[in-house]
């Protein structure tokens, strides 16, 4: 069975301050998004799918055809405000893209088999994709999707807040509720997040998503209704976004289906602004250096995936 990989990359990073998406962190210029699909090709993922902006497209062409055409099947697919509106009266001033759900919602005629979600810029490890690919290929369905979990300590930011989909799992494995906490940080020694200018502690081990989500087909359908909702509810705030987790967390609600709590050691690492870049720099040299990737990332011969 084919798996594909979905990657979010139509943000317009205002923290970070540029267009992170294609920021060069490796030794040699590559990006968190080609290692992100190096580990996807080895883990045996046949198709990335890039959610962009149109004005995105031909600087995404130029840096990662030349590298990954001969290896996966490549598609992109524009996240607009417009998308599945049916005809809704979108605000004027309104220019932020409508979230993460929206932006997975805009690749459903492109995607027609078993598919993961990343971000892209998040680094989350080789164990992660192989994880991923694994559950995707043996058992993911209509009623059954997952999330790639990490610890909540090991992924903050030292130079500001950050928003996770905080997780809690039942006595199975299988995530019970998800909620979007948009203002996580450390404060002293405790980490808290803010909502409606109160602050509330959470545990380091907390489980959290990192967006790193695994879906059938399903997903497309399910979302473009509540997107409908969403949008008659909270589509005149100009900054409100429709997130995957609000998604995973109505899936749960419903009864349609279990999410399955894939934990994994493997290390991740994001850039949410311009000061986390020395950081990323210094981890995947570091990884480097145990020989956990090459160099030159893409000088690797590889199998071609696409015949």
């Amino acid at each position: 069975m084919s798996a594909t990989l979905l990657v979010l990359a139509a943000g317009m990073a205002s923290r970070y301050g540029s267009l992170k998406q294609i920021d060069q962190f490796g030794p040699s210029g590559e990006s968190i998004i080609d290692y992100s699909i190096y580990d996807a090709i080895k883990a045996g993922f046949s198709k990335v799918v890039f959610i962009i902006r149109k004005e995105f497209e031909k600087d995404f062409r130029e840096i990662f055809e030349p590298r990954i055409k001969d290896k996966i099947q490549v598609e992109y697919v524009y996240q607009e405000l417009a998308a599945f509106t049916d005809g809704y009266e979108i605000p004027t001033e309104r220019n932020k893209p409508w979230g993460t759900a929206h932006a997975v919602l805009c690749a459903k005629e492109r995607i027609h088999e078993p598919f993961a979600v990343i971000n892209a810029d998040d680094f989350y490890g080789k164990e992660a994709f192989e994880k991923a690919y694994n559950f995707l290929t043996t058992e993911a369905s209509d009623t059954l999707w997952a999330n790639i979990c990490y610890q909540l300590s090991n992924t903050l930011s030292e130079h500001g807040y950050v928003s996770r989909g905080v997780c809690a799992t039942d006595e199975n494995g299988f995530i019970s509720t998800i909620t979007e906490r948009i203002k996580i940080y450390r404060a002293e020694n405790n980490i808290v997040y803010e909502e409606k200018e109160k602050r509330y502690s959470l545990a380091a081990d907390t489980k959290v998503s990192m967006n790193f989500w695994c879906f059938s087909p399903f997903v497309f359908y399910f979302s473009q209704e509540l997107f409908t909702h969403f949008l008659y509810e909270n589509g005149k705030e100009l900054k409100s976004e429709f997130f995957i987790p609000l998604v995973a967390d109505e899936f749960i609600k419903q009864q349609k289906g279990k999410i399955k709590a894939i934990t994994t050691c493997a290390q991740w690492f994001g850039v949410t602004y311009k000061e986390d870049k020395p950081i990323v720099q210094y981890c995947i040299d570091k990884l480097i250096a145990e020989q956990q990737y090459p160099s030159s990332l893409w000088q690797q011969q590889f199998a071609k995936a696409v015949l």
